[in-house]
């Protein structure tokens, strides 16, 4: 059996107090969650590694994930982060890159107020930054920010870029129109074909209603694979996000049945080559 990689899970604890965006007193999310806590359901499913994805805008954070990575066999990465505003960080991405698990990072773009953020001129450097030091970009936010993401992907040709969570299109609201869906479905065709940024197969059930069932999520799964195809798309969890609306082991038997139809080489790309390649795991 080929290598299975989850290529988006979290580990964090609140009590570090750097996750601005998290409820407090959420039952699933305001409590620790660690690597005993994801062991089982790796095992269940045969996951053997994992990249562990930033949740708070700090580098203590990824300096912290870093330190869980370390005594992890299973974490084969970390997606971190750095100020892209404050040029200063340019030294901290530099001794974060000489980690060995050390893979990129990912600005928390879906919650900064300016859609337009990515495009200021002040952060220029960061991407600069990532190409120079064979780092990759984890392009997290929402379909209203496909078309700057595109103008990024395209003014750098050479950065590594993955769209996190297949850009969280509306699901919940699909039943109400069409409208949302083809902006969406849109955006990331245009990525897809004009550029060679990959795409996780990751969040989408966090999207949809708490009574989702498999064909509501069908035809944004079909639209990714259609768009990307096996060798630029990988599959991820999400996990213990996920949990708001799904088990971790009910997301990946749906995935798996979403791709039933993809071929056995494409099916293994997607539930690990791929990100194997991307991240160099």
């Amino acid at each position: 059996m080929s290598l299975r990689i989850d290529a988006h899970q979290h580990y964090w604890q609140p009590k570090r107090g750097d996750y601005d965006w998290m409820p407090k007193g959420h039952a699933v999310l305001d409590r620790p969650w660690m690597p005993f806590d994801l062991a089982p359901s790796l095992k269940k499913c045969r996951v053997a590694k994992t990249v562990v994805v930033q949740a708070a805008a700090t580098v203590n954070e990824s300096e912290y994930l870093l330190g869980i990575a370390d005594a992890t066999p299973s974490v084969a990465g970390v997606v971190g982060w750095v100020n892209f505003a404050d040029r200063n960080d340019l030294r901290q991405l530099e001794r974060l890159a000489r980690h060995p698990k050390f893979c990129g990072v990912r600005p928390m773009i879906q919650d900064i107020a300016d859609v337009n953020w990515i495009l200021r001129k002040d952060i220029a450097w960061a991407f600069d930054a990532l190409i120079d030091l064979d780092l990759t970009f984890d392009a997290l936010g929402f379909p209203v920010h496909l078309a700057n993401f595109l103008a990024i992907i395209r003014r750098y040709p050479k950065l590594r870029v993955v769209l996190d969570h297949c850009m969280k299109p509306h699901i919940r609201s699909r039943m109400a129109g069409q409208n949302e869906f083809c902006s969406w479905a849109a955006g990331i065709k245009r990525i897809a074909d004009a550029t060679q940024a990959f795409c996780k197969f990751s969040g989408i059930v966090t999207e949809a209603n708490a009574n989702w069932t498999i064909d509501d999520l069908a035809p944004f799964a079909a639209h990714v694979f259609a768009c990307f195809g096996a060798d630029r798309l990988m599959w991820g969890s999400d996990w213990p996000v996920c949990q708001l609306q799904s088990s971790y082991d009910r997301w990946f038997d749906t995935a798996e049945t979403l791709l039933s139809a993809a071929t056995k080489p494409q099916q293994d790309a997607v539930f690990g080559g791929t990100a194997a390649r991307f991240y160099r795991i």
